[in-house]
């Protein structure tokens, strides 16, 4: 499986969004400052993802939830979590 996820910073508030095969361990990487983008913005919440069963699959996703349209359905999908 691969997934694609969605980091919530506790410190800045905004959102990272990447793919991995193995989640828990890039997890783990992220809130250890093992990962460069996100070292500084700890610490990190998983609040989103998704499992695909292809490596393109999941990086396509990625990729669209990086645009401005892919943002917005993260915003939309979770409003609860994130109006409190």
């Amino acid at each position: 499986m691969f997934y694609t996820y969605v980091l919530h910073s506790k410190k800045d508030g905004n959102f990272y969004t990447g793919f991995t095969q193995d989640l828990k361990l890039r997890f783990d990487q992220h809130n250890k400052g093992q990962v460069e983008s996100t070292k500084d913005r700890r610490p990190l919440e998983l609040i989103y993802y998704e499992a695909c069963l292809n490596r393109d699959d999941a990086i396509h996703r990625e990729k669209y939830l990086k645009t401005y349209h892919g943002k917005a359905y993260i915003r939309k999908r979770l409003k609860s979590y994130l109006t409190g």
